[in-house]
């Protein structure tokens, strides 16, 4: 089931105050993450040191060391910072236009909205995740294919809901009031739809945002998406995987950064099924 219809078949409803406080402590931690780097321990993420190899963390090393010598946190500081800033570009250029053609098919009707939701349709017949494989088979190990596939396949669940809510909305009584007292159609959309859609509209880049690491990290471990040296979650998976008897503590760390970011997006937007 998309998206559009959980959100379209389940009630949103307020989570649990400290589940929610909790959604938004991680994620303003992984801001800060995302946003310093490897600034914030001031330490190279790529400098090895190879007499130092699956070192247990020390006060040197926080986190311990990889299997060439390099420091965890600051790798795992790097990975966040290219994991969430890629989910946070693609989830932004996807609510965009997915939300603009949204209304405009439902503010016009017709053959604009037919047409519209046609290429939505193509689009979402087409595996997300075969899409994203296209592109970055097209350029392997470049960011940029990752983020134009996101795009690509996220817009579309801004389209069908943003149509969805839109045509409840324009239907009622306060927005044909507007429309008779002469205001035009930003006032509408200001005053009227963005309102209504503004909260669905946060759950879904929430859920797109989840969407985007969990298909990075998957894409960089089988070794399709980023490739090593560069510092991703998934690729350092693939890397520490044959060390996992030695340092099974290694592996776990970027498994484990991967489930909190999950996990705070989800618990930050509040949505959970009815008891």
């Amino acid at each position: 089931m998309s998206n559009t219809q959980i959100l379209s078949t389940v009630p949103q409803q307020r989570a649990f105050p400290l589940a929610r406080f909790i959604g938004y402590c991680l994620l303003a931690s992984l801001a800060v993450c995302a946003v310093m780097g490897p600034d914030l321990i001031g330490i190279d993420p790529a400098q090895q040191s190879l007499m130092d190899t699956l070192q247990s963390p020390s006060a040197a090393h926080w986190l311990g060391t990889d299997h060439l010598g390099r420091d965890m946190l600051a790798r795992l500081l790097s990975g966040a910072q290219l994991s969430l800033s890629l989910a946070a570009l693609s989830v932004f250029t996807a609510a965009v236009p997915g939300t603009l053609l949204g209304i405009l098919a439902t503010w016009h009707g017709g053959w604009t909205e037919r047409l519209l939701t046609l290429f939505a349709d193509a689009v979402l017949a087409l595996p997300g995740l075969l899409l994203v494989l296209m592109l970055a088979a097209i350029s392997p190990g470049s960011w940029w294919a990752l983020y134009v596939g996101l795009s690509l396949t996220l817009w579309v669940e801004y389209f069908r809901y943003t149509r969805q809510r839109s045509r409840v909305v324009l239907a009622e009584p306060s927005v044909e009031a507007s429309r008779l007292l002469g205001f035009g159609a930003a006032h509408v959309v200001k005053r009227h739809l963005l309102p209504e859609i503004g909260p669905g509209l946060l759950t879904i880049a929430a859920f797109g945002a989840a969407t985007a690491v969990t298909a990075v990290a998957a894409l960089g471990f089988v070794s399709v998406g980023i490739r090593p040296p560069t510092a991703e979650w998934g690729v350092m998976m693939t890397q520490l995987l044959p060390y996992w008897r030695e340092a099974p503590f290694l592996i776990l760390q970027p498994v484990l950064c991967l489930v909190l970011t999950v996990l705070a997006l989800h618990l930050s937007v509040g949505v959970r099924k009815p008891t």
